[in-house]
């Protein structure tokens, strides 16, 4: 009787802690990964100001063994995706052509000139770098880059402010081929066609930057818009988020490369500018 007690008593304490590892993981018995982006997503377009954290590598690339985004072409296939801008906006965003070659020099070209941080506040200094050999327009590129980065409805929201420098800077946003962006974002799986932030490198795929995602509906500008506030929002700290809900403003952190659907496209971090 003492033996059948004992093994009693061991049953009861075993259903006790699979109640408590139930309590602390998901209905299927994985911890919950989602429940951290889910808290920031509710609060994406509130007005509050998120809070950043640190990590590896980060886009909307995939990591190393895992499968290709369904979204992403293989090397060597840079069809369009979408509807041709005007060509007002190609310019304003330093696109000469809409060709997309698989790789160009293979070298970073530093685009001279800096500008001063517009207000106080948490000044980051950003160095722009264009792949030599794309067919574009790298002080037109930066002028876009900082714009954005300054923008009311952007990360100044959180304190920041950026100041552009051709010298040492906090970090270094890259234009790039799909084969030198897929090379710099490694070990994230790319395929030429996401972008990413790996260390201090905000690495933009030339072949997005013309492209845009099909989810925009022809709307380059508000892409490249959402592109330069994700990438470098994994620069500042934060992470994915996700769709708060159908018809909901995708959050700026959440992966709209990948699609946007059911939320709608947005490209800042506080798209009323409060």
């Amino acid at each position: 009787m003492p033996a059948a007690s004992n093994r009693t008593g061991a049953r009861s304490g075993c259903a006790l802690l699979a109640a408590a590892l139930l309590a602390a993981c998901g209905s299927d018995g994985t911890q919950s990964a989602d429940d951290d982006t889910q808290a920031r997503a509710a609060t994406s377009t509130s007005g509050a100001p998120r809070q950043p954290r640190t990590s590896g590598p980060e886009g909307e690339g995939t990591t190393a063994g895992a499968p290709s985004p369904s979204s992403s072409r293989t090397e060597g296939s840079r069809g369009a995706t979408g509807t041709a801008p005007a060509v007002d906006d190609d310019a304003a965003a330093g696109v000469l052509s809409r060709q997309v070659p698989d790789v160009g020099t293979g070298k970073l070209v530093t685009v001279k000139g800096a500008t001063s941080a517009p207000a106080n506040g948490k000044i980051r200094t950003v160095r722009i770098s264009v792949e030599g050999g794309l067919p574009a327009d790298g002080q037109a590129f930066a002028r876009f880059v900082l714009r954005t980065l300054n923008d009311r409805r952007g990360w100044t929201r959180d304190g920041y402010t950026f100041a552009r420098t051709d010298a040492k800077a906090d970090t270094e946003v890259v234009l790039a081929s799909p084969r030198t962006s897929a090379r710099m974002c490694r070990p994230l799986q790319t395929n030429g066609t996401l972008s990413c932030r790996n260390g201090q490198q905000v690495v933009l795929t030339w072949y997005r930057w013309v492209n845009g995602q099909e989810d925009f509906a022809g709307d380059l500008t508000r892409y490249r818009q959402y592109l330069v506030n994700h990438e470098v929002g994994h620069f500042l700290g934060y992470g994915h988020e996700s769709c708060p809900g159908a018809g909901d403003p995708a959050p700026v952190m959440m992966q709209q490369s990948k699609g946007v659907k059911p939320c709608t496209p947005n490209a800042w971090p506080y798209p009323d500018g409060s």
